[in-house]
């Protein structure tokens, strides 16, 4: 039996590659863009449903289950499942929305500015909108977050804001009594506690003001005294950037 001679490729092809893999044949790599499957947008809006109504929920009881979370979701508690295998991975969900919105407000508020006072005020200013729609987080990170999980969520913050108290104590605005670092850590405790407050009801913006006016400048200026600036120079600093601005928004 005569055994029937190997098809050549077309001239200039590798003859390594098959039709399949260039897209010219029938096989399953033909078509080379393949668009997205309106199943994995629908996943994804779901997803983002669940983790929308997961900080409501938590923000009005850290101990509410998955099943409130589902249904204020309009989701059944087994979709929940589907895209959380639990409580502590909802709550890293969560994180890691959250460490996406940190980063990417270090990197708006990451500007040339006349001074550090004024570098710092802006950053707080910048920041305040993400860290306040997280700040269900803070209680949270207690029981259902480890410390290397918070540390990934602030760590562009705690970089940015080392660098910040660093030039301001070269220009003698910042006292020097701790080193950038532990400043760093000792500000961030502080504005974390403002967080707290805010979710134990115990602060909260005027209601005649635009949203988060009140608590972030409060933040920002309440941070620059903290820091060592005069609490004149703070207020007068914080004013100014706040008009200049306008309403403070979250970088998405």
């Amino acid at each position: 039996m005569t055994s029937r001679p190997a098809r050549l490729p077309p001239r200039g092809q590798d003859p390594h590659i098959t039709d399949t893999d260039t897209g010219t044949g029938t096989g399953t790599h033909a078509d080379a863009h393949p668009r997205a499957h309106p199943r994995a947008h629908t996943r994804a809006h779901t997803r983002a449903r669940i983790l929308e109504a997961a900080l409501r929920e938590l923000g009005r009881s850290p101990d509410c289950t998955l099943a409130d979370i589902a249904e204020a979701a309009g989701v059944a508690r087994r979709t929940v499942y589907v895209h959380f295998a639990g409580r502590a991975a909802l709550v890293r969900g969560l994180a890691a929305e959250a460490a996406e919105a940190v980063r990417l407000a270090s990197e708006v508020a990451d500007v040339p500015a006349p001074d550090a006072a004024t570098a710092l005020a802006h950053f707080v200013l910048t920041l305040w909108p993400a860290a306040d729609r997280y700040r269900v987080l803070v209680n949270l990170a207690r029981q259902d977050l480890g410390a290397h999980h918070v540390d990934e969520v602030l760590a562009p913050a705690r970089t940015a804001v080392a660098r910040i108290l660093a030039q301001g104590q070269r220009q003698g605005l910042f006292h020097t009594t701790l080193p950038p670092g532990p400043l760093t850590r000792a500000l961030e405790a502080y504005l974390l506690s403002l967080l707290d407050t805010v979710n134990a009801g115990a602060w909260a913006d005027d209601v005649t003001t635009t949203a988060t006016a009140t608590t972030a400048t409060t933040a920002a200026t309440t941070a620059l005294i903290a820091a060592g600036v005069d609490s004149n120079l703070a207020t007068t600093t914080v004013r100014h950037l706040h008009d200049h601005l306008g309403p403070t928004h979250s970088p998405r």
